[in-house]
């Protein structure tokens, strides 16, 4: 499986048509026809499903664009720091970060390191604990801010100064409105979703 080959898969999953596809790569048709092909056969599985106007990834070809992204994010990031140059430090950082009190001090940490090394750009994506903790073991992030409680022996880390707050979002009508501090007994018995769903609907 070549890395060509699933930029054409993604090209084409994106533009759910084979010609405009082919226009973009810049290759004729038939040519991306052939190859989509031959990776279906490799691969054992149809990718697409095709009608008179346009085609739709079948469940394998969703699987097969997940995948893909993330080689193709990977080999494009380590081309990035094997040209990076000695003298002058370059390259790009990928952090995965939920939304927190302490992403403003991460926000500080990058600022700090831009002015010591202009050249390094920032890739920033968020998440939570599980998908951030999956990216940095498949190697496509290079950093993490990640709420506890989970698995960190295996990691270098260090732990944020910033208690973080967290809230819950009720009704006025709500027994829990008139509270000036809600604890997680407080929340014990009380049907999360819902509450969202009635929230939903009063706002409707």
């Amino acid at each position: 499986m070549e890395l060509r080959v699933l930029g054409y898969f993604l090209a084409v999953a994106r533009k759910e048509n084979f010609t405009r596809a082919a226009e973009q790569l810049h290759v004729t048709q038939p040519t991306l026809s052939r190859q989509i092909a031959d990776l279906e056969e490799e691969l054992g599985v149809k990718l697409f499903t095709r009608s008179n106007h346009n085609i739709i990834l079948t469940q394998d070809g969703m699987l097969l664009k997940r995948r893909a992204q993330e080689l193709l994010a990977l080999a494009d990031k380590t081309k990035r720091d094997f040209l990076s140059k000695e003298d002058n430090l370059e390259g790009t950082i990928s952090i995965g970060s939920g939304e927190f009190l302490s992403t403003a001090i991460l926000c500080d940490c990058i600022a700090a390191f831009r002015k010591k090394y202009p050249l390094v750009r920032y890739e920033l994506y968020s998440g939570n604990a599980d998908n951030i903790r999956d990216s940095i073991e498949r190697g496509t992030l290079d950093v993490g801010l990640m709420a506890e409680p989970i698995d960190i022996r295996k990691y270098e880390f260090v732990s944020m100064p910033i208690r973080e707050e967290w809230g819950a979002l009720v009704r006025e009508d709500s027994p829990l409105a008139g509270k000036e501090h809600i604890t997680p007994e407080d929340l014990v018995g009380i049907p999360v979703v819902s509450a969202l769903s009635d929230i939903a609907q009063s706002n409707i």
